[in-house]
């Protein structure tokens, strides 16, 4: 078998769809001739842990550990909330912030250029330049954010005769949080400056979305390939799974202050207003890490007593609420920089065959996605009037005892057909 190093921060126990795309892809390299060796940090300060992963890593895979120094651990011990929700990219509007949080955020963004993890760089290298020479390995693939690791694979490409692939989960200088950093002129040409030197000197870039790859074709002539997320496992038949008793409207995952679709906020109240039995019937679930700016736009509108908030559930109970839920919501920031964000949670409702309510940017890359699958409806923020007839539409088929599961095809969006997608990729470069 052909071998590859992968360097990545998370890695289980951490929790979040950012662990899980290269865990998948490494439980099933090997199928397709791929031999993957792992680099993680020793002592990671994850956001969020989710132990179940830690069954998923496969037998006898290479790990390689080295420690890190984050500046979040000291940080931590006098704003312990402020910055985790930073890590997390959970980040207020500017007139709801804090001082020490406006002054954090101008931290992260101008002394710790790419991100916070930069420290991890000079000794991974050096780490690394020595195994992979005493390996022989002679492909690496570095997957970010955190952007720094693309700067290790950047430093060993220009000291090594090697072949690096940089994959790219979300964009880099056009992310939506990246404005919200309070960056200076100079910070702002230097992230710029990184990311069109990582863009044109990597062999191969890959994305998640159809937007990102449009937006960096615009600053670089390397060849770049879409290879979105995925779902695990078998698909959901619809047999032997049984459903909320009562018309469950669900969205897992982060809501994020911008994240807050206040128009279905609106939609949702109204028909409880209009109609007793959907009033009766109605549970509105919010699984994660939840705003207070969004809760709070949720009881303004009366649907206080409707909500549920069962906080961060593990990846296990996570697929358990989508498969039970009659309705999934997905939710992006209404921004022209969030068209290109797939999130991870799409492939996994996809997999539950529940209908999806998608709200997000006008051209958002799902629109695409949904379409092909047969999977849900898109919908921009300002659509109330539509979103109301959507969920009077499914709320009909509910009463009527119509189950909804969707009869779609969704094969080429499992994980493992996806890594054999990415297998060729390696093998070709």
């Amino acid at each position: 078998m052909e071998k590859v190093l992968i360097i990545t921060y998370y890695w289980p126990p951490a929790g979040g769809p950012g662990v899980q795309r290269w865990l998948k892809f490494v439980k099933y390299l090997r199928d397709f001739e791929i031999e993957p060796v792992v680099y993680i940090p020793e002592n990671p300060n994850y956001p969020m842990l989710d132990k179940s992963f830690v069954n998923e890593i496969p037998q006898g895979i290479t790990i390689l550990k080295k420690p890190i120094f984050e500046p979040y651990q000291l940080a931590g011990i006098f704003a312990k909330n402020q910055t985790k929700t930073i890590s997390k990219g959970i980040i207020a509007a500017e007139k709801n912030q804090s001082l020490l949080q406006k002054s954090l955020l101008f931290i992260r963004g101008n002394l710790f250029i790419p991100d916070a993890r930069k420290f991890w760089i000079k000794p991974s290298v050096k780490f690394l330049k020595k195994y992979l020479e005493e390996e022989d390995i002679k492909k690496i693939v570095t997957t970010g954010p955190p952007h720094s690791l693309h700067l290790i694979g950047l430093k060993l490409k220009q000291e090594l005769d090697l072949k690096w692939i940089a994959d790219f989960r979300d964009p880099w200088t056009q992310i939506g949080y990246h404005k919200k950093l309070k960056l200076t002129k100079n910070s702002k040409q230097k992230h710029e400056n990184l990311e069109w030197e990582v863009l044109n000197s990597a062999d191969q870039i890959i994305t998640t979305s159809f937007t990102t790859k449009n937006e960096f074709s615009e600053k670089t002539i390397k060849p770049i390939n879409v290879i979105t997320n995925g779902f695990d496992g078998i698909e959901n038949s619809g047999e032997n799974i049984e459903l909320d008793d009562k018309f469950s409207i669900s969205h897992i995952g982060s809501l994020l202050s911008e994240r807050n679709p206040k128009n279905l906020w609106l939609a949702i109240a109204e028909l409880v207003k209009e109609n007793s039995n959907f009033s009766e019937d109605l549970e509105l679930k919010l699984a994660g890490t939840v705003s207070e700016e969004v809760i709070k736009s949720i009881k303004l509108v009366g649907l206080g007593e409707k909500l549920q908030l069962p906080g961060y559930v593990s990846h296990t109970q996570a697929i358990a609420l989508q498969q039970k839920s009659r309705l999934l919501l997905l939710i992006e920031i209404d921004s022209e920089e969030t068209r290109g964000i797939i999130p991870g949670k799409l492939f996994e409702y996809l997999s539950a065959k529940r209908p999806i309510l998608a709200i997000g940017p006008e051209k958002w890359d799902i629109h695409q996605i949904l379409e092909e699958t047969g999977s849900g409806e898109y919908f921009q923020y300002s659509e109330k009037d539509r979103l109301k007839s959507l969920i009077s539409g499914h709320y009909e088929a509910y009463k009527n005892g119509d189950s909804n599961f969707l009869k779609g095809d969704i094969q080429k969006y499992h994980r493992k057909n996806l890594t054999q997608k990415l297998a060729n990729l390696i093998k070709s470069v």
